[in-house]
């Protein structure tokens, strides 16, 4: 009987471990939600609130430390345990840094409805979609245990590199065209890297799913569609400096 309750009891704390981090999961979705949305809409009080919402993610990162604390210490976990614990602690670190970004997001659409409005912006709401999506869908993973869902948000983070890379090369192209755009812009540019960086955290997630799973890592390099730090762009000259040249020529 003892050792019956001893197992019963194990099992509820890893429940209640695992229950934590879903519960950082979904906070970290609503996170994101709130910081697009005051991008889009221009929203400073729900950018204000975004941001003094963060601290209930670090006090989840925390409380999820005190689990695995008392069950390494207590249980002396082995195999699947083990990693489930491990996996748990990776997690809700990664988790807390995706809270971080979509705070920084919250906090430079503050700035940004400040400034003109710039026709790049178009591109952030369906960024933060996509990144919510990859929230979404590895979170589905690791409840379910689930390699393919995993190795699908694994896969994706590509796409939304890709998506960073052609705003960044727009956004340079707006700046040049236009001194009174650098600074939305470069705001833009900031916003739109958090939400490429929460990309990234959640490809990590998939990794630790398939290492809780599978013993091990995914086969392969991870995908990457980044490209940024080789975009080049050209000045293109404006009317009035053209017209200029070629007066000068006559």
């Amino acid at each position: 009987m003892a050792a019956d309750h001893i197992i019963k009891a194990y099992d509820q704390e890893l429940d209640q471990l695992n229950n934590t981090i879903a519960q950082m999961g979904g906070l970290a979705e609503i996170q994101l939600a709130n910081a697009i949305e005051a991008v889009a809409e221009r929203d400073t009080e729900l950018a204000s609130e975004t941001v003094e919402a963060d601290a209930r993610i670090d006090a989840l990162e925390h409380q999820v430390q005190d689990q695995v604390v008392r069950l390494l210490a207590l249980r002396q976990p082995m195999a699947r345990d083990l990693r489930n614990i491990v996996a748990a602690l990776k997690i809700s670190s990664d988790l807390e840094r995706i809270g971080d970004y979509a705070t920084n997001v919250a906090k430079r659409s503050i700035v940004l409805s400040q400034t003109q409005a710039v026709k790049p912006a178009y591109a952030i709401p369906r960024m933060g979609a996509f990144a919510q999506s990859l929230i979404k869908n590895v979170l589905d993973a690791f409840i379910e245990r689930n390699t393919e869902k995993a190795l699908e948000v694994w896969r994706s983070d590509e796409e939304l590199d890709e998506m960073y890379s052609s705003l960044f090369r727009e956004l340079l192209t707006y700046m040049m065209e236009d001194p009174r755009n650098i600074t939305p812009s470069t705001h833009l540019l900031f916003i739109a890297k958090n939400i490429e960086r929460i990309g990234d955290h959640a490809t990590n997630i998939a990794e630790t799913v398939h290492f809780l799973v599978e013993g091990g890592p995914f086969r392969g390099p991870r995908p990457k569609g980044d490209s940024s730090s080789f975009a080049v762009v050209s000045p293109t000259p404006n009317r009035k400096t053209a017209r200029s040249e070629g007066e000068s020529h006559n």
